[in-house]
């Protein structure tokens, strides 16, 4: 079975992360399958919605450390701005339609940064989400540094994304990026209650209402380029080197 399921239901497209054997840990060719899909929908007239989901207990654990520690090592010098990572959100960014996440588990790393490029957000009473990056001696990315600020107060983002504290969807729902808050298990039947409510709406008057509440795609686009100058280069890093090995050992443990 394909890691990535795609549905529609009526008017919304479903975008199903479907790994649960590792936590709906993201590899690279996930990333690029949910870029794709995000891209084709962007024109598809048939399409007013999009629903992005885990399966229950996971939305997404992010990245493979061990991708991240293969990328330190490497001498290929790049900046996170050309992983598929960084395909994924950009994808996000220039989609038109409105987009509702729906969060039952776990969302760390790319997926907290995720819920910041989405416009509807339901969570579970028993869903986690978390920044890791800088314990792993990285960066924010995903333009997190400037939408998280701006959506939840300087503070509340330094906690989530400096010192890395998990929140649960209560919390994060009181912290203003999550609009909702389910049952476990009901993430996604809500998230399409919402999405149906979306679809009947006009279209266009839609489209650029939320062109209007965004900030513009370029000043986004630089910010996803200076963290990912910095992502990169601490990639490389005795620093995060050294956490990355720390966590995998761990891990093994």
């Amino acid at each position: 079975m394909s890691d990535i399921l795609v549905r529609d239901d009526a008017a919304i497209r479903v975008i199903t992360m479907n790994r649960p054997d590792k936590k709906n840990a993201l590899t690279q060719e996930m990333y690029h399958t949910v870029a794709k899909t995000l891209d084709a929908t962007a024109d598809d007239k048939a399409i007013r919605c999009i629903v992005i989901a885990g399966v229950p207990g996971a939305f997404t654990a992010g990245n493979d450390l061990a991708d991240f520690m293969a990328a330190g090592s490497s001498n290929e010098k790049r900046a996170f701005g050309t992983s598929g990572g960084s395909t994924l959100l950009h994808a996000l960014l220039r989609n038109p339609k409105p987009l509702v996440a729906a969060v039952d588990g776990v969302a760390i790393g790319i997926g907290t940064t995720m819920m910041f490029h989405c416009d509807y957000v339901v969570a579970t009473k028993a869903s986690t989400f978390a920044t890791p990056f800088v314990g792993l001696g990285l960066v924010p990315e995903g333009a997190s540094s400037l939408l998280m600020p701006r959506a939840m107060g300087h503070q509340r983002a330094f906690e989530l994304l400096v010192m890395g504290r998990r929140i649960d969807g209560e919390a994060a729902h009181q912290a203003g990026f999550v609009n909702q808050v389910a049952a476990p298990g009901q993430a996604e039947a809500e998230a399409l209650k919402v999405a149906a409510e979306i679809a009947k709406l006009p279209p266009e008057a839609v489209a650029i209402s939320k062109r209007l509440m965004r900030l513009p795609p370029e000043q986004v686009a630089e910010r996803f380029a200076l963290e990912g100058k910095h992502f990169g280069e601490q990639m490389r890093s005795p620093e995060a080197l050294a956490a990355f090995k720390g966590f995998l050992e761990r891990k093994r443990a």
